[in-house]
């Protein structure tokens, strides 16, 4: 059982060896794309709720 585990490990780190990592450049890019897409998306769905509070506020 032992041995599986090691093996396990072994080829694990294996893997992580060939893995391309981006590089620091990209990971500051891609996380600049999603924090400005989630700051818009929420702007977007907060005006929406806005809106169709106040249309019901109106009806009811």
């Amino acid at each position: 059982m032992f041995k599986k585990i090691g093996r396990y490990f072994k080829e694990s780190f294996a893997e992580m060896k060939k893995v391309s990592w981006p590089g620091r450049t990209e990971v500051l890019q891609s996380a600049k794309i999603v924090i400005i897409s989630t700051i818009a998306f929420a702007l977007i769905l907060g005006l929406v709720d806005f809106i169709l509070l106040r249309g019901l506020y109106l009806i009811f």
